[in-house]
């Protein structure tokens, strides 16, 4: 297991603000687009990088495109936020253990990174881990979970409510 957090956004937020403001709207989006695909890539290749060398559990990998895009590589690296792991707020741990602020990646007040352009996730390394989607989180589960987490159950609600089985008062 592996935490990561990259980013090819240092300086693109302001250039396209600067693009934006002298009526360059195009050039402001592609900017900040061109950065968000470069940090994707970025995750993309670290990954690759952890799988062959890094941790070298595939050393022998050498996939097409294509297998990468159906995920044919051993491992898996999900990320708060998404299907399989909803709760943004598991991001804070994250930031802690990675020191990701040394990084220039600031969390917002709703946990979304900044700059835009950034990736963060986990690595599972292990041969049998696949992606998967969570179900609707019932109302016992998140009780249960706020319990281990040590928060108040209103609190994860708060973060889970896209997921939650219930509706909150």
């Amino acid at each position: 297991v592996g935490l990561f957090a990259v980013t090819a956004g240092l300086g693109a937020h302001e250039w396209g603000d600067e693009l934006k403001a002298a009526g360059d709207d195009y050039s402001d989006i592609m900017v900040k687009a061109l950065a968000d695909r470069l940090a994707e890539a970025y995750a993309e290749m670290l990954h690759a990088d952890v799988r062959r060398e890094i941790w070298g559990y595939a050393p022998e990998e050498s996939l097409e495109a294509k297998e990468l895009f159906q995920i044919k590589y051993q491992g898996i690296r999900p990320a708060p936020g998404y299907p399989s792991q909803p709760d943004h707020t598991e991001k804070l741990a994250y930031w802690r253990l990675l020191n990701a602020k040394a990084a220039s990646i600031e969390l917002t007040e709703s946990l979304a990174m900044f700059p835009a352009a950034s990736v963060s996730g986990m690595y599972l390394a292990h041969k049998d881990s696949r992606y998967f989607a969570l179900g609707k989180i019932s109302e016992d589960q998140v009780a249960s979970y706020a319990q281990r987490k040590g928060s108040e159950k209103e609190a994860v609600e708060k973060w889970l409510a896209p997921v939650l089985a219930y509706d909150t008062p």
